[in-house]
């Protein structure tokens, strides 16, 4: 049978991933959370954001379509809000200055929000909506992504991805989260099949005729479908608003995507919500009621199927790589292939 999957050390793979990131430029501190945000995506089984995306992002910083040594800069009008330029930094890089901002001015002010331009791809939602909810914070997060995504009924790439990611703090196990692409798929899981020479999932994707196709070469050319058909499609056109309208940042359609262009400068634009559990009732009535919100979902089946509250699969897949992480053949062998490119003496 053909091998699909590699089983590889946690510790090998966050170690590859930072020397990777330091020989092409970015900082030791930069490049380690970086690395934790991929291989964690990995570890939670969410294979599109993981280290799929480092080949990516080594080659746009050499292209100069990511900065690996931005200057961070941040104007503000009013108390609880804040506008950061991250001068085309890697997303994770913004993304962590950002979230750091929120808690900082929503810790008094009780509910902050930072909007991020000139930034670029910042992984999986939920390695930023953790933060926030491990500090009593409920969170909204939604990003600006390349023009994959058509309208409903449409054909033209007007939208991203526009992934939203929510999170709420919870007294036991961990918090109730969101995070998902408003595309019927996420577009890295496209180049992943392309990889891996399989096909999509029907439903997911157009070619450029506007025909469904399951072919993710005739997807990339063509267009990604929203979920949920109009009310999906209504929900990512209002946060590719949410996420670009507030500052500088480019809509999908006025952007050259990085997966195609390498060089492309995306300013990428984020909007990051953070509301202040203690500043309401209190932080922990809000986690007592999350928890018991999140156990009435899991509770809501028959005794023979298991049902999972939001966020329940992903920590799940992650305590059991808590180790060791089984990533796609094709990811292993660019990964293998970059670090030779790099000459690096890390063997994975």
């Amino acid at each position: 049978m053909l091998q699909t999957h590699q089983s590889f050390a946690v510790t090998d793979l966050h170690r590859l991933a930072v020397s990777i990131l330091v020989s092409s430029g970015v900082p030791s501190d930069d490049a380690d959370l970086t690395a934790r945000s991929l291989v964690q995506a990995d570890q939670r089984g969410i294979f599109s954001h993981g280290l799929l995306r480092l080949p990516l992002y080594a080659e746009a910083i050499r292209l100069g379509g990511i900065n690996p040594t931005p200057t961070l800069s941040y104007s503000s009008k009013a108390n609880a809000v804040a506008v950061l330029d991250a001068d085309a930094a890697l997303g994770q890089v913004a993304m962590q200055s950002a979230v750091d901002k929120v808690l900082e001015m929503g810790r008094v002010q009780g509910i902050a929000a930072v909007a991020v331009q000139n930034s670029s791809h910042y992984g999986a939602g939920a390695f930023w909506s953790d933060q926030l909810a491990a500090a009593g914070f409920l969170s909204f997060i939604t990003s600006s992504t390349g023009p994959v995504v058509a309208p409903h009924g449409g054909t033209a790439k007007v939208l991203g991805t526009n992934p939203l990611t929510l999170g709420a703090p919870a007294s036991a196990d961990w918090p109730l989260t969101a995070d998902l692409a408003t595309s019927n798929g996420a577009y890295g899981k496209v180049i992943a099949a392309r990889n891996e020479g399989q096909q999509l999932p029907e439903g997911w994707a157009v070619d450029t005729d506007g025909n469904p196709t399951t072919d993710p070469d005739e997807a990339a050319a063509g267009s990604m479908i929203p979920f949920g058909n109009h009310k999906g499609s209504a929900v990512s056109v209002l946060l590719e608003a949410f996420a670009s309208s507030l500052t500088a940042a480019t809509y999908a359609y006025e952007t050259v995507d990085i997966w195609s262009s390498p060089s492309s400068r995306m300013n990428n634009g984020h909007l990051i919500v953070g509301i202040n559990a203690e500043a309401f009732t209190s932080r922990s009535h809000t986690e007592a009621r999350v928890a018991d919100l999140q156990q009435r979902v899991r509770d809501a089946g028959p005794a023979s199927r298991e049902i999972h509250a939001p966020g329940d699969p992903e920590r799940s897949k992650e305590g059991a790589a808590a180790t060791s992480v089984r990533l796609p053949v094709s990811t292993a062998e660019q990964l293998r292939e970059l670090a030779l490119k790099l000459s690096l003496n890390i063997n994975i």
